[in-house]
């Protein structure tokens, strides 16, 4: 992990928009200012944007635009719903837009409370290049995980990741009835834009029966299934 004492210098390429951290983008700079634009510390910022994004954008991991175009922060915000590395490169995008140094990080997770459908699909229970923001309020670097928005986390049992600015809001090992939840088993490392590339590679070689990844979009719903799921567990 990189060193959290940086000068302006090296800080300012994390508040520079991105070809996927779009935070120039007319929609992203309009949300970050929405959110955001009344609020007088970058902590308090923060943790507004991070609300906005974890509830305002639908988790769903079966409408995923592969696209170069479908990574940009500014694409999940006009669609209204992402994955964690999405939903992630638009809390990065609104945080810059708002003046907060911003940056990516990825993590591979074993998921032990996915649905039944998404772990058949990917043939494993492990989510490469789970995406977070990491943002630098009070002279360091602090992690934000906007992916599960707040009705997923009702329905699927998770206890919902709250983020004060101040300490680290990464996924809960376990679930609110103890159940094993997520587990970090890789850091794949930060990164001032999205690795796209990097990112294709890897779930190709991880998820070689996944080549038809949004096929089942219009029929799946990944929050009730979630739900239905908990139910039974």
């Amino acid at each position: 992990m990189p060193n959290d004492h940086h000068s302006d210098g090296a800080l300012s390429q994390f508040l520079l928009p991105g070809q996927f951290v779009d935070s120039d983008h007319p929609a992203v700079v309009a949300f970050a200012l929405h959110h955001a634009g009344q609020l007088e510390t970058p902590r308090e910022k923060a943790v507004a944007l991070y609300h906005a994004v974890r509830d305002g954008l639908l988790y769903d991991p079966y409408r995923i635009d592969q696209s170069p175009a479908g990574y940009k922060a500014s694409h999940c915000l006009e669609v209204g719903y992402g994955f964690c590395v999405t939903k992630a490169a638009l809390l990065a995008a609104a945080g810059r837009a708002a003046g907060i140094p911003t940056r990516l990080g990825y993590a591979d997770v074993r998921n032990h409370l996915t649905s039944a459908r998404l772990r058949s699909m990917l043939g494993t229970d492990i989510f490469a290049f789970h995406g977070y923001t990491d943002m630098y309020l009070d002279g360091r670097w602090v992690k934000a995980t906007p992916a599960f928005n707040l009705s997923l986390c009702e329905k699927a049992g998770i206890l919902p990741l709250e983020f004060d600015g101040l300490s680290d809001s990464i996924f809960h090992p376990f679930d609110a009835s103890g159940r094993r939840h997520m587990e970090y088993v890789r850091d794949r490392g930060v990164h001032a834009d999205v690795p796209r590339d990097e990112i294709m590679a890897a779930w190709r070689e991880i998820y070689p029966r996944s080549s038809g990844w949004g096929a089942v979009a219009d029929e799946a719903d990944f929050e009730k299934e979630a739900g239905a799921d908990a139910r039974r567990g």
